[in-house]
């Protein structure tokens, strides 16, 4: 039989019926005569007929048959209701050759409604046979049944066989295309609206890397975002890791020419030298360059070649989450500008107790003359610690419904301004060096009101759940204890809000880890163990247990 790709020979032979019989009349699939490539990579044909010779027949005139290098593999059933069976757990069949009278006399009709209708396969291509083709008229069929070809039985020769096939799976090829196309897309428009709601470049990229290794259905080994550029924190320019999965996980923010090996940085540095996507046997290199012209390189290591479509979806993908870096990295400065407004809010709360702006840590009162660490510093590590608490919490879902992304993006912010009550306590008071008298000690408590109040005021002129709202919880019910000795309204348990109870065991190791006018800072190990031992009295258990466990990571801090 001839080949999609060469001519048919000009035989009168090919154009004889063949009406032989391949002995067992009822096999499930062909097995040619030479070992076939995998089942995956073959044309999948449905053959369902009552009669065992058309089986046969179909088969030894379709034996050699290849489309684009793929082989035939058939599958027959002998009545409807087998076909239904198979159709059921064989989603990728491509063509059906479908008889009409079996089991009823509309049989094939009806399977072809269950197939459309019931199934909503609309990709395999039917081709209705039928040798009593009275009783199925041809132009009522193809107006009132959704398939694709009718031949009576007696006049489907071998070479009109071959060529009905042949035009069968070029038009399933090209709808499978538009499939796939419509799926990527689909694949697309969900990954790039989910990846905006991102509140973090880190995030952001490693949900780039996520949603194209998906896109593409290639392997998380070896995927890595670059950026040229300064990252925050970094000391200088240059190209770092913002992203990584597999052998990069451990790389993310770290110089490139440091930490990945010469052939990947080789096609990384290529990639950005000509400000294209690069496509090789085993991997590939995709240029983004944002509206601010900030330039990012994706390397996606593949097994396989990637196809014209897999190219068409990438660089659609790439050109809508192109300003997602940009919006990130504004964010993120703006997020930074607010924080860095905010203590800078908390620390001149903090001077009531005295001196001069401790900027720099200059040894002013609340460095207690030690001179190592500011009071806007101090503002800043204790959100830091916040924040690593609360996601520690989020991953383990022990607050669900509270401790979530949004949570999160604001936790830091509020516990900036935990003492920001401060401000209307009498200097003299904050600042004394030895105990506090009972009136003294009333007064001083009254910082936690005069904070809430001053942010509640301060977040009616914003919607929604902000950062001046929590903060407000946050200033108020800080102090209170789990078991109820706290102060000002002696909540306990779970009546006291989250964040505060958060922010209650930060502040406590941050004020433990520092110089005080009345006494020396305790050591990182004393400090986690006095937090460790009020678990349950002052402080949450659960609470506790996550500070425990990022506890190592600020004695390296």
């Amino acid at each position: 039989m001839p080949h999609a790709d060469t001519p048919a020979p000009d035989d009168a032979s090919d154009d004889d019926l063949f009406f032989l019989d391949d002995g067992d009349g009822a096999s499930s699939t062909d097995e040619p005569r030479t070992a076939p490539p995998g089942i995956g990579n073959r044309w999948k044909m449905l053959i369902v007929d009552d009669e065992p010779e058309v089986h046969s027949i179909t088969k030894l005139v379709l034996s050699d048959f290849s489309y684009k290098g793929r082989p035939a593999h058939f599958i027959s059933a002998h009545s409807a209701a087998e076909a239904r069976e198979i159709l059921a757990r064989e989603t990728d069949i491509a063509m059906i050759l479908l008889d009409v009278v079996m089991e009823t006399e509309d049989a094939g009709l009806q399977l072809v409604h269950h197939i459309r209708e019931e199934l909503k396969n609309r990709h395999v291509r039917i081709i209705l046979r039928t040798g009593q083709p009275g009783q199925a008229p041809e132009r009522a069929v193809i107006l009132d049944y959704d398939i694709n070809d009718y031949k009576a039985k007696t006049q489907l020769t071998a070479q009109q066989l071959f060529t009905t096939t042949v035009a069968a799976l070029r038009s399933y090829e090209d709808i499978m295309a538009i499939e796939a196309n419509r799926r990527g897309l689909e694949k697309i428009i969900e990954a790039s609206s989910s990846l905006f709601q991102a509140r973090s470049m880190k995030l952001f990229a490693a949900g780039v890397l996520t949603q194209l290794s998906g896109l593409l259905a290639v392997g998380p080994d070896a995927i890595l975002c670059v950026q040229r550029g300064s990252v925050l924190g970094a000391a200088s320019d240059g190209l770092y890791v913002l992203a990584g999965s597999g052998r990069f996980e451990t790389v993310i923010n770290e110089p490139a020419c440091e930490h990945v090996e010469p052939a990947v940085l080789a096609a990384v540095v290529a990639c950005l030298e000509s400000r294209a996507n690069q496509y090789a046997a085993d991997h590939c290199t995709l240029y983004i360059r944002t509206p601010n012209d900030r330039e990012n390189v994706v390397y996606l290591r593949s097994d396989r070649p990637l196809s014209d479509l897999d190219r068409e979806l990438i660089e659609v993908f790439c050109g809508r989450i192109s300003v997602g870096f940009d919006n990130l990295h504004l964010y993120e400065q703006l997020h930074r500008a607010q924080q860095g407004t905010l203590a800078a809010l908390a620390d001149l709360a903090e001077r009531q107790r005295g001196g001069e702006p401790d900027w720099e840590g200059d040894g002013g009162p609340e460095d207690g003359g030690a001179g190592d660490e500011s009071r806007f510093a101090r503002s800043l590590r204790i959100a830091t610690i916040t924040e690593r608490i609360a996601r520690r919490l989020q991953e383990e879902n022990r607050f669900p419904g509270l401790v979530d992304d949004a949570f999160l993006a604001i936790i830091g912010l509020a516990a900036v301004l935990h003492d920001v009550g401060n401000a209307t306590i009498d200097p003299a008071i904050l600042g004394k060096p030895g105990p506090l008298t009972e009136a003294e000690r009333t007064a001083m408590q009254r910082h936690t009101i005069a904070g809430s109040l001053l942010l509640d005021r301060a977040s009616r002129l914003a919607e929604g759940h902000t950062h001046l709202h929590l903060g407000a919880e946050v200033a108020r019910w800080h102090h209170e204890n789990w078991d109820g000795t706290g102060y000002p309204d002696r909540l306990s348990g779970e009546a006291i809000p989250v964040a505060a109870r958060i922010v209650a065991v930060a502040d406590a190791y941050d004020a433990m880890t520092r110089d005080r006018p009345y006494r020396a800072a305790l050591g990182h190990e004393r400090a986690v163990a006095e937090i460790r031992e009020q678990a349950g009295s002052r402080f949450d258990p659960a609470v506790v247990d996550a500070f425990l466990i990022i506890a190592p990571d600020l004695a390296a801090s």
